[in-house]
């Protein structure tokens, strides 16, 4: 049923059980899965803060690379660990959401699995749902892990 699933992933807890649960679902298919970390564009940050530095802009991007390698790599073992196919992307944008929906039709994605949430307080508030932009605007099935 579901060949190629799309698991976003921001390194939380709950991003961990939804890439386990895509994991599962995507053994049970005979499938694969894609993972995506989306990198907040730091450049739009920096110029917001009105200061200009490359050296830490360039540290800043390094350290969030790095994350983004740490939390894809969870992924990767678990898919490896099941048996499972996967890819993954890294992406920067100031809309996750954005990126989410372009990388799964790219990547003809047949579903995005999905934590109902992952930032907390005023970055929650700032940000706005991100699964709720991917429900709204996804061309294809979304799946909410709680």
């Amino acid at each position: 049923m579901f060949q190629n699933i799309l698991i976003p992933t921001d390194g939380s807890d709950q991003s961990q059980r939804a890439i386990r649960t895509g994991v599962e679902l995507a053994k049970l298919h005979g499938g694969r899965i894609t993972g995506i970390h989306v990198i907040p564009d730091y450049h739009l940050l920096i110029a917001y803060e009105g200061a200009f530095d490359p050296v830490t802009e360039e540290r800043i991007e390094e350290e969030a690379k790095a994350r983004a390698d740490a939390y894809l790599e969870f992924l990767r073992s678990a898919a490896t660990a099941a048996g499972v196919a996967c890819a993954t992307v890294c992406e920067t944008s100031d809309h996750p959401y954005d990126a989410i929906l372009r990388t799964a039709d790219a990547n003809h994605c047949d579903l995005i699995l999905m934590t109902s949430h992952g930032r907390k307080g005023l970055a929650a508030v700032l940000l706005g749902s991100e699964t709720r932009k991917v429900l709204t605007h996804a061309k294809v099935p979304v799946l909410v892990v709680r």
